[in-house]
Protein backbone atom coordinates (compact mmCIF):
# COMPACT_ATOMS: atom_id res chain seq x y z
CA UNK A 1 0.00 0.00 0.00
CA UNK A 2 1.39 3.43 -1.01
CA UNK A 3 1.94 6.47 1.32
CA UNK A 4 0.61 9.47 0.85
CA UNK A 5 0.13 13.03 2.30
CA UNK A 6 -3.29 14.27 3.74
CA UNK A 7 -4.49 17.09 0.57
CA UNK A 8 -5.91 18.94 3.69
CA UNK A 9 -9.50 20.64 4.38
CA UNK A 10 -9.99 24.37 3.68
CA UNK A 11 -10.19 26.04 6.81
CA UNK A 12 -13.74 27.31 7.84
CA UNK A 13 -15.54 24.31 5.59
CA UNK A 14 -18.80 22.93 7.03
CA UNK A 15 -18.20 19.51 7.97
CA UNK A 16 -20.12 16.96 5.70
CA UNK A 17 -22.56 14.89 7.40
CA UNK A 18 -22.64 11.06 6.59
CA UNK A 19 -24.92 8.23 8.51
CA UNK A 20 -22.64 5.35 8.80
CA UNK A 21 -22.28 2.23 10.73
CA UNK A 22 -20.59 2.25 14.47
CA UNK A 23 -18.74 -1.16 14.59
CA UNK A 24 -18.92 -0.90 18.43
CA UNK A 25 -22.62 -0.13 18.98
CA UNK A 26 -24.01 -1.51 15.80
CA UNK A 27 -25.99 1.00 15.14
CA UNK A 28 -26.20 3.62 12.33
CA UNK A 29 -24.91 7.22 13.63
CA UNK A 30 -25.04 10.71 11.97
CA UNK A 31 -22.41 13.61 12.33
CA UNK A 32 -25.78 15.62 14.25
CA UNK A 33 -26.12 12.93 16.42
CA UNK A 34 -22.55 12.70 17.11
CA UNK A 35 -21.14 16.06 17.57
CA UNK A 36 -20.00 18.19 20.09
CA UNK A 37 -21.08 21.65 21.18
CA UNK A 38 -16.94 21.94 22.24
CA UNK A 39 -15.39 20.56 19.04
CA UNK A 40 -15.32 17.32 17.18
CA UNK A 41 -12.70 15.64 15.98
CA UNK A 42 -13.45 13.07 12.76
CA UNK A 43 -10.34 10.98 11.80
CA UNK A 44 -9.99 8.44 9.42
CA UNK A 45 -8.09 4.95 10.49
CA UNK A 46 -8.17 1.83 9.15
CA UNK A 47 -6.88 -1.53 11.10
CA UNK A 48 -3.94 -2.23 9.16
CA UNK A 49 -1.70 0.28 8.86
CA UNK A 50 1.45 0.75 10.77
CA UNK A 51 0.75 4.50 10.99
CA UNK A 52 -2.50 3.96 12.89
CA UNK A 53 -0.90 1.02 14.92
CA UNK A 54 2.11 3.57 16.17
CA UNK A 55 -0.21 5.96 17.55
CA UNK A 56 -3.60 4.08 18.41
CA UNK A 57 -2.57 3.81 22.32
CA UNK A 58 -1.75 8.05 22.52
CA UNK A 59 -5.10 8.51 20.19
CA UNK A 60 -6.64 7.06 23.02
CA UNK A 61 -5.18 8.44 25.75
CA UNK A 62 -5.81 11.69 23.78
CA UNK A 63 -9.81 10.96 22.99
CA UNK A 64 -10.18 9.98 26.70
CA UNK A 65 -8.73 12.76 27.98
CA UNK A 66 -10.49 15.94 25.95
CA UNK A 67 -13.73 13.49 25.41
CA UNK A 68 -13.88 14.05 29.64
CA UNK A 69 -13.35 17.62 28.41
CA UNK A 70 -16.49 17.63 26.35
CA UNK A 71 -15.67 17.36 22.71
CA UNK A 72 -16.02 14.01 20.54
CA UNK A 73 -13.60 12.20 18.52
CA UNK A 74 -14.80 10.04 15.83
CA UNK A 75 -12.84 7.22 14.06
CA UNK A 76 -13.65 6.27 10.22
CA UNK A 77 -12.79 3.54 8.37
CA UNK A 78 -13.08 3.97 4.78
CA UNK A 79 -10.77 1.19 3.04
CA UNK A 80 -11.76 -1.29 0.59
CA UNK A 81 -12.26 -4.84 2.26
CA UNK A 82 -11.94 -6.63 -0.74
CA UNK A 83 -8.47 -5.55 -0.99
CA UNK A 84 -7.89 -5.90 3.04
CA UNK A 85 -10.84 -8.56 4.55
CA UNK A 86 -8.58 -7.36 7.59
CA UNK A 87 -11.06 -3.77 7.57
CA UNK A 88 -14.12 -5.51 7.60
CA UNK A 89 -16.48 -4.34 10.31
CA UNK A 90 -15.92 -7.57 12.15
CA UNK A 91 -12.16 -6.67 12.46
CA UNK A 92 -13.28 -3.02 13.18
CA UNK A 93 -15.07 -4.36 16.69
CA UNK A 94 -12.32 -6.68 17.32
CA UNK A 95 -9.65 -3.84 16.93
CA UNK A 96 -12.16 -1.45 18.91
CA UNK A 97 -12.05 -3.53 22.16
CA UNK A 98 -9.12 -4.61 21.80
CA UNK A 99 -7.63 -1.07 21.84
CA UNK A 100 -10.04 0.21 24.05
CA UNK A 101 -11.66 2.88 21.71
CA UNK A 102 -13.49 4.88 23.83
CA UNK A 103 -14.84 6.85 20.81
CA UNK A 104 -17.44 5.37 17.58
CA UNK A 105 -15.48 3.67 15.19
CA UNK A 106 -17.64 3.79 11.63
CA UNK A 107 -17.41 1.82 8.82
CA UNK A 108 -17.45 3.66 5.49
CA UNK A 109 -18.67 1.03 3.26
CA UNK A 110 -19.24 2.96 0.17
CA UNK A 111 -16.60 5.48 0.62
CA UNK A 112 -18.74 8.06 0.82
CA UNK A 113 -17.08 10.19 3.65
CA UNK A 114 -13.85 9.55 2.89
CA UNK A 115 -14.49 11.53 -0.82
CA UNK A 116 -16.84 14.08 1.20
CA UNK A 117 -14.00 14.93 3.68
CA UNK A 118 -10.81 14.68 0.73
CA UNK A 119 -9.67 12.08 3.01
CA UNK A 120 -6.81 10.71 1.30
CA UNK A 121 -4.54 8.50 4.34
CA UNK A 122 -5.31 6.63 7.19
CA UNK A 123 -4.35 9.00 9.59
CA UNK A 124 -6.29 12.31 8.24
CA UNK A 125 -7.40 14.44 11.27
CA UNK A 126 -9.99 17.26 10.80
CA UNK A 127 -11.59 19.18 13.75
CA UNK A 128 -14.18 20.98 13.74
CA UNK A 129 -15.76 23.97 16.20
CA UNK A 130 -19.01 23.99 17.79
CA UNK A 131 -20.88 25.76 14.48
CA UNK A 132 -19.08 22.28 12.29
CA UNK A 133 -16.58 24.70 10.76
CA UNK A 134 -12.72 22.88 10.00
CA UNK A 135 -10.31 24.50 12.32
CA UNK A 136 -7.58 22.21 11.90
CA UNK A 137 -6.45 19.24 9.41
CA UNK A 138 -3.93 17.85 9.29
CA UNK A 139 -1.01 15.28 11.46
CA UNK A 140 -1.00 14.16 14.69
CA UNK A 141 1.95 14.68 15.32
CA UNK A 142 5.22 14.40 13.67
CA UNK A 143 5.89 10.83 14.25
CA UNK A 144 6.83 8.02 11.98
CA UNK A 145 6.70 4.41 13.08
CA UNK A 146 10.09 3.11 14.58
CA UNK A 147 11.35 6.49 14.76
CA UNK A 148 9.81 8.11 17.77
CA UNK A 149 6.92 7.79 20.11
CA UNK A 150 4.02 9.03 18.88
CA UNK A 151 2.40 12.01 21.41
CA UNK A 152 -0.26 13.62 19.71
CA UNK A 153 1.22 17.31 19.94
CA UNK A 154 -0.24 19.01 16.62
CA UNK A 155 -3.18 18.05 17.54
CA UNK A 156 -3.31 18.70 20.81
CA UNK A 157 -2.11 22.19 20.60
CA UNK A 158 -5.19 22.59 17.73
CA UNK A 159 -7.48 21.09 21.01
CA UNK A 160 -5.86 23.13 23.75
CA UNK A 161 -6.54 26.58 22.06
CA UNK A 162 -10.40 25.55 21.28
CA UNK A 163 -10.65 24.97 25.28
CA UNK A 164 -8.82 28.23 25.56
CA UNK A 165 -11.66 29.86 23.84
CA UNK A 166 -8.50 31.12 21.17
CA UNK A 167 -8.02 30.98 17.63
CA UNK A 168 -6.26 27.09 16.37
CA UNK A 169 -3.05 28.34 14.62
CA UNK A 170 -3.25 28.62 11.46
CA UNK A 171 0.06 27.26 10.39
CA UNK A 172 -0.98 23.38 9.76
CA UNK A 173 0.59 20.21 8.63
CA UNK A 174 -0.57 17.37 6.05
CA UNK A 175 -0.71 14.21 7.49
CA UNK A 176 1.08 11.19 6.39
CA UNK A 177 0.15 7.22 5.87
CA UNK A 178 -1.09 4.52 4.38
CA UNK A 179 -2.81 5.77 1.02
CA UNK A 180 -7.17 5.05 1.84
CA UNK A 181 -7.47 1.64 -0.12
CA UNK A 182 -10.23 2.69 -2.82
CA UNK A 183 -12.63 0.82 -4.59
CA UNK A 184 -12.10 0.31 -8.91
CA UNK A 185 -14.37 2.97 -10.07
CA UNK A 186 -15.27 5.51 -7.25
CA UNK A 187 -15.26 8.86 -8.25
CA UNK A 188 -13.00 10.86 -6.39
CA UNK A 189 -12.92 14.47 -5.36
CA UNK A 190 -11.70 15.70 -8.51
CA UNK A 191 -14.15 13.92 -10.17
CA UNK A 192 -11.49 11.67 -11.92
CA UNK A 193 -11.83 7.69 -11.94
CA UNK A 194 -9.20 6.00 -9.60
CA UNK A 195 -7.58 2.50 -11.12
Amino acid sequence: MAFVLSSMMELGKKAPDFKLLDTVSGKSLTLSQLKSDVATVIFFICNNCAFVHHINPKLVELANKYQALGMQFVGISSNDIKQFPQDAPVFMTQMAKYQKYPFPYLYDEYQEAAIDYGAECNLDFFVFDKNLACVYTGRFDMTRPSIQPATGTDLSAALDSILAGENVDSNQYPSMGSSIAWKRGVPRKNFEMYY
